[in-house]
């Protein structure tokens, strides 16, 4: 980059052009609080220094560890010279990360005990046959910690399938839908759509097998492995920032 070495000015376009990134993109980092204040010339130009570049670097960086809106509030507060609170913010992203793991491992454990007998028999009548009292909607919903509407809604979507109480018509989750709705609800935390959870719970109900999600499960391994790495990089150019700074 240009007089980068020298500490010259930098123009906006000298700061775009490393990152295949816009002017206005770079004008707009600086409005958001991402970068520092630039400098002006005496006609209004902005000015850049290696400081800026810097800084540039490090928030790019930080972005697929942490996300655009997280990576931003932490650009913001080490401008602002609150670094604790930077900290704190990348902090979170570590224990979200973390709790991401634990998930997967959950999903795979739940997986592991997923057996053809788990699935519900057709009694003589064709309807399924009773697996117990079962459990209602919201407590099913407080046990996932979401609302029974997202229950309602995962329904509709072919998630679940929860058989109705022939006297009140209430929804009744037997053993088979409550592993369904656990299932959904981990994936969800892994990032995967309605779209497509439904096709593979679908595939493991008539499988009667774990196969159609290990595909899934290697791709999710996979995307919190990189984000860990990310959060590696983006670290080592914060620091370097930080360092400029000092």
């Amino acid at each position: 980059m240009r007089n980068l070495q020298s500490g010259g000015r930098l123009r906006p376009i000298d700061l775009a052009r490393e990152h295949g990134l816009s002017t206005q993109a770079v004008r707009n980092y600086e409005e958001a609080g991402i970068l520092p204040p630039a400098g002006r010339t005496p006609s209004g130009y902005r000015t850049y220094t290696p400081l800026h570049a810097r800084a540039l670097r490090a928030f790019l960086a930080l972005v697929p560890g942490h996300g655009h809106p997280t990576a931003t509030s932490i650009m913001r507060t080490v401008n602002r010279g609150a670094v604790e609170e930077a900290f704190r913010l990348i902090d979170e992203s570590h224990v979200q990360l973390a709790d991401d793991r634990r998930t997967l491992q959950a999903v795979e454990s739940a997986l592991r005990d997923l057996s053809p007998s788990s699935a519900p028999e057709p009694d003589a009548r064709g309807c399924e046959a009773s697996a117990g009292a079962g459990t209602f909607i919201g407590p099913l919903a407080r046990e996932l910690g979401i609302r029974p509407a997202t229950l309602r809604t995962w329904e509709r979507a072919g998630l679940v399938r929860p058989r109705r109480d022939r006297l009140t018509g209430y929804r009744v989750y037997d053993e088979a839908a409550v592993r369904d709705a656990r299932l959904a609800r981990q994936l969800r935390r892994g990032g995967y759509l309605l779209t497509q959870i439904a096709p593979l719970l679908a595939q493991v109900r008539a499988a009667g097998g774990v196969e159609p999600l290990e595909a899934a499960l290697a791709d999710w391994r996979a995307r919190l492995s990189a984000r860990g790495r990310a959060m590696l990089i983006g670290a080592a150019e914060l620091e370097s920032y930080l360092r400029a700074r000092a």
